[in-house]
């Protein structure tokens, strides 16, 4: 009789009957045929579902939402918030979002967004407090230098008046780029430039802006003023001075040593304009955004934002348009390098006093004859506001110098003879009214007799 197989034995599926058996003392393990129930894998779904599935739902929502809120925490810190810090500088750095926006999760992202806005404003915050330090701390070192190169240059001009050296001159000369360089500092800070003057004439202002420049010897001023007596009032003069000094030192120093920088004065119908253009290597479109947003005053300047070394030229010419009211602007030049325009309002502008005299230095003003036309003719003609002189008749000149009456007569010709008898009557008449001067007076009365000698 054969007997049939005997099928091994299976453990139950059921987790409630799903039992670990310990071997008992005395076997040395399972029975031969029973393999043991295979532990189910991380993550895996039951392959039956029952009441131990449907307890098993909510934790494994809850495990996936705690992993998405941890990837969008690390691309908060790792991504979001260096970009924001980065558009607190360049306004066009683009800033990321959330990495799920269609998961539905508003509260996570509600949360995201306002540890951003808190971050940002500490950021500002304590930016603001750096640079605030900084400008004190600034502006007290820049006003005991500027005091004290003031009292070099007094010192320089005492020795001037009694020392004939010319390294005297240099020295004086790098005096004034420091003060220059001192005052741009100061203007950084919030300080007061530290210089007032009268009013000064607009020509006398482009030159003293001339002479704070280290490459002073390639600017070349052209006064096309109507007014040669044009001036800045006294409340803006050192102000626009340390603008247009800005503005010609990063002209010559952007362009190469041996090409011009022209300077044109103008006058308009509502102010005063300074044109400067140079033949340097010019600005990228970029770069003149940047410099048109700083010379607006549209720009936060920030000094631990200028750069190392610090490029404060536009940074300080906006802050002075801003406070003073004059404007500046900067485009491509004609000439290849960039051209910068100072405007000067008219309530920034005056005259000066006829009566006082203007430097010898400044340029003097380009005066252009108007045609006159008449106007009965198809045609306009130009007239001579003066007559023409009369052309003299080239083959005849001996006649033209007949004609011509001489202003002094012919000097007479001069001997050695009659040389040392001029002087030898000079010196005797010199001895004569000396002895006259020393000889005592003598007593007033009646006159003595024709040859009888007093006493």
């Amino acid at each position: 009789m054969v007997r049939p197989a005997r099928r091994p034995h299976r453990p139950s599926r059921h987790p409630a009957r799903r039992r670990e058996r310990e071997p008992r003392p005395g076997r040395r393990g399972p029975r031969p045929g029973r393999r043991e129930p295979r532990p189910h894998r991380r993550g895996a779904l039951p392959r039956r579902r029952g009441p131990g599935a449907r307890r098993r739902g909510p934790a494994h929502l809850a495990e996936a939402r705690l992993a998405a809120a941890v990837r969008e925490f690390t691309h908060l810190a790792h991504e979001r918030l260096p970009a924001a810090a980065t558009a607190l500088t360049h306004p066009r750095t683009p800033v990321p979002g959330p990495l799920d926006t269609a998961g539905g999760n508003e509260e996570l992202h509600r949360a995201l967004d306002a540890v951003l806005a808190a971050a940002l404003r500490a950021a500002l915050a304590e930016r603001e407090r750096t640079d605030a330090a900084a400008r004190a701390a600034l502006r007290g070192a820049a006003s005991k230098i500027q005091a004290l190169l003031i009292q070099v240059r007094s010192l320089l001009e005492e020795i001037q008046l009694s020392v004939d050296d010319p390294r005297l001159l240099a020295l004086d000369f790098r005096n004034e780029l420091t003060l220059r360089r001192v005052q741009s500092l100061a203007v950084l800070s919030g300080a007061w430039p530290g210089m007032t003057r009268e009013d000064s004439p607009l020509a006398e202002l482009c030159v003293g802006a001339q002479s704070r420049v280290a490459g002073y010897a390639r600017i070349e001023i052209t006064n096309h003023l109507r007014e040669p007596r044009l001036a800045v009032a006294a409340r803006a003069a050192e102000p626009v001075a340390i603008a247009l000094a800005e503005i010609l030192g990063n002209a010559t120093a952007y362009s190469h040593p041996e090409t011009r920088v022209v300077v044109a004065v103008e006058q308009g119908s509502s102010g005063a304009l300074v044109v400067v253009d140079d033949m340097g290597v010019g600005m990228e479109p970029d770069q003149l955004e940047r410099a048109g947003d700083l010379l607006d005053g549209q720009a936060e300047v920030l000094l631990t934002e200028l750069g190392d070394p610090p490029q404060a030229g536009f940074a300080v010419i906006g802050l002075l348009c801003r406070q003073f009211g004059f404007g500046c602007r900067v485009e491509p030049s004609p000439y290849g390098g960039v051209r910068a325009i100072l405007r000067l309002p008219a309530d920034l502008l005056t005259l000066t006093d006829p009566a006082a005299p203007l430097s010898a230095l400044a340029p003097r003003p380009i005066t252009q004859s108007a045609p006159v036309f008449d106007a009965g003719d198809a045609l306009p003609t130009r007239k001579r506001r003066t007559p023409r002189v009369p052309q003299q008749d080239a083959a005849s000149p001996r006649t033209q110098r007949q004609d011509a009456p001489s202003p002094l007569p012919a000097p007479a010709t001069t001997t050695p003879d009659r040389a040392r008898s001029a002087w030898s009557a000079l010196q005797s008449g010199t001895a004569a009214g000396r002895s006259a001067a020393d000889r005592p007076a003598a007593p007033q009365g009646p006159a003595a007799p024709e040859g009888v000698e007093t006493p």
